[in-house]
């Protein structure tokens, strides 16, 4: 799945393409993701010129003057700017045909990402309990501190959710508990400041590093220009069960939290 580095991977690249144009045409080719794409889209945005993009979350925001486009790239999504004239592929659910002959297109084999319409009026539903984003200022050790008093679930669940804090998702959350020294099956309520101090630098750090990388190569991810990410050349513990830990002689394991793996040094993560 596409995590917060990634998706800002994305929203970088297509900047350069996409903002200052005009679109042309919409084009929806498959209509049922994880939810159904706007019907209005072709109407809506047909003639509107791209503003800006920005990324909230794991959200990619396309700003016109008459609302926001907004991109979830679920499990598999991508997007990428073409020429126009190439033909459509397998999997590409909708476009936006620009003024300069490209065409910005939304591909997403297992059709759990998401095209949604925000009027400027408005706020989708999915942003209002949203937390900080990691790499703002807003989000420091004092905010996962005090948010974790109370609370008995294990502290890579709690870092994971967005009500807490936006895009430290499996892999990255894996990482930064590994880079803080810190068990993924500590309970988040008793975990000391100190720990939370050194967990929120690891997080920044972490996903900094993620993006200046272009993200991380794992399943169907692979960044505007079609290139993949390269942080995974550099993974410490996610995926690495069995293998030997790169900071003392403990062996990576993998165990499922939440229905989801988790990969930590036994040794040297308490």
């Amino acid at each position: 799945m596409p995590e917060l580095p990634e998706v800002e991977t994305t929203k970088r690249g297509l900047e350069s393409h996409i903002v200052g144009r005009q679109v042309l045409s919409v084009g929806i080719h498959q209509k049922q993701l994880r939810w159904e794409i706007p019907s209005h889209l072709p109407a809506t945005i047909k003639g509107e010129f791209i503003k800006k993009i920005s990324r909230r979350a794991k959200y990619i925001l396309i700003k016109f003057n008459n609302g926001t486009l907004v991109m979830h790239l679920g499990m598999s999504g991508s997007v990428s700017v073409v020429p126009s004239i190439e033909a459509l592929k397998k999997h590409h659910h909708f476009e936006l045909v620009l003024d300069n002959a490209t065409s910005m297109r939304f591909h997403d084999p297992r059709r759990f990402g998401s095209i949604l319409w925000q009027n400027n009026n408005e706020q989708l539903n999915l942003f209002k309990n949203l937390g900080p984003e990691p790499l703002s200022s807003e989000f420091d050790d004092e905010i996962l501190y005090l948010s974790s008093r109370g609370r008995k679930k294990n502290i890579k669940t709690f870092i994971m959710d967005s009500n807490i804090v936006v895009g430290v998702g499996n892999i990255y959350a894996s990482e930064s508990l590994f880079q803080a020294g810190i068990s993924p099956k500590r309970a988040a309520g008793k975990t000391s400041k100190k720990r939370y101090q050194a967990l929120t630098q690891c997080i920044k750090i972490i996903l900094s590093e993620a993006i200046k990388n272009g993200g991380t190569t794992l399943n169907d991810f692979s960044n505007i220009d079609g290139k993949p990410g390269y942080f995974s050349q550099v993974l410490s513990v996610y995926g690495r069960n069995g293998k030997p830990c790169n900071r003392c002689d403990g062996t990576i394991k993998r165990i499922v939290q939440n229905q989801r793996a988790s990969y930590y040094c036994p040794k040297c993560q308490k």
